[in-house]
């Protein structure tokens, strides 16, 4: 009989499908059972790789799109580097407005993939002509034969983890899955997953993972957005100075704001202690696990899946960087390991 050779026509037939990893030594402490859905196993190491290929897939067979024509987003990072990478292979150009928050290697890998890229002031309002939105925006109207993804308001976002995370995470965990835990950016990873987990059981809790600085906690319990709760922090595609229609507040149960601080530190245990070479937002969902797990949220029964959203490769410059966090100010608490300088130089 012969052999079954693993061989794919392209790269974006690696998209999804990504393992559900058993947490062991971080969490040998909280009660019930942990897993971790690891996107990073995606070819473009991160789950937005999800969306730029549903969205364009969906654009192509409207007729939207032609080879040769131009994609245009608004990205953090992960969302750009998928885009790039679904144009290469499709034939389509690629401009992205890119948030100046997000980290020296994500704006290096997305000027390797060949996009070109406007970097855009982080700290500004939403409105604001130099914000990323207001400058994709623009470029789309400067550009013919360009579409603008606008993951933000787009509701292929959502539909393609509905169709996708959602029914690998029921499968996974042949429906056993009581909590799901996942960080809140534009919203479309928890709420596409959470709406497929919701149908096939509606008791499932849907934790949402916020950034202090970012308005989506305190709309989703008072439907107010609220300006005074916005001010400058560090993680990357999480959190928002404005509401995107991309997240589906309804079906998220709860809220959990983590600190730029302890989510950098937990991106660092994981590594430390799984083998699990994760990013910012990884670091940060599991933070809030921590914290819900203090505040008695779970119990020996709860099998609570979290979603490791991208790979520490992109932040190598950040929070993987001691002289970053050092920086930061992130190693002056007295209960966090400081690191160690070894000369094994006799």
């Amino acid at each position: 009989m012969k052999e079954q050779l693993n061989v794919f026509d392209n790269v974006l037939q690696l998209i999804g499908n990504t393992p559900l990893i058993k947490l062991n030594k971080i969490t040998q402490d909280f009660p019930g059972e942990y897993l971790a859905k690891v996107e990073a196993f995606n070819p473009g190491h991160s789950s937005k790789d999800r969306i730029a290929y549903h969205i364009l897939q969906n654009a192509e067979e409207q007729g939207i799109l032609k080879p040769g024509d131009t994609i245009i987003e608004t990205t953090s990072g992960n969302t750009g580097f998928s885009i790039a990478m679904v144009s290469i292979v499709k034939g389509y150009n690629c401009i992205l407005a890119v948030s100046s928050k997000s980290s020296k290697d994500k704006i290096d890998a997305l000027r390797s993939m060949g996009a070109e890229v406007h970097v855009c002031p982080a700290h500004v309002s939403a409105d604001d002509p130099r914000s990323y939105y207001q400058v994709a925006k623009r470029l789309h109207e400067e550009t013919p034969g360009s579409i603008y993804i606008n993951q933000y308001f787009n509701q292929l976002n959502i539909d393609a983890h509905y169709r996708t995370t959602g029914p690998e995470i029921w499968k996974q965990t042949e429906g056993k899955i009581t909590h799901l835990v996942a960080c809140s950016g534009t919203g479309g990873t928890i709420s596409g997953t959470a709406r497929f987990l919701k149908e096939q059981n509606p008791n499932i809790k849907i934790l949402g993972i916020d950034a202090y600085g970012s308005v989506l906690k305190k709309y989703h319990e008072t439907q107010e957005f609220d300006s005074n709760e916005i001010y400058p922090y560090r993680i990357e595609g999480l959190g928002k100075n404005l509401i995107p229609t991309a997240t589906d507040f309804d079906v998220i149960d709860q809220f959990e704001k983590v600190s730029d601080e302890d989510s950098a530190h937990m991106a660092r245990r994981i590594a430390r202690t799984e083998g699990m070479f994760v990013g910012y937002t990884s670091g940060a969902a599991l933070q809030g696990v921590k914290q819900m797990v203090e505040a008695g949220q779970f119990d020996k029964n709860s099998k609570v899946v979290v979603i490791f959203p991208d790979h520490g490769r992109a932040y190598m410059s950040k929070i993987y960087s001691d002289d970053w966090m050092r920086d930061q100010g992130f190693f002056d608490s007295e209960d966090v390991e400081q690191p160690k300088e070894i000369d094994y130089i006799k």
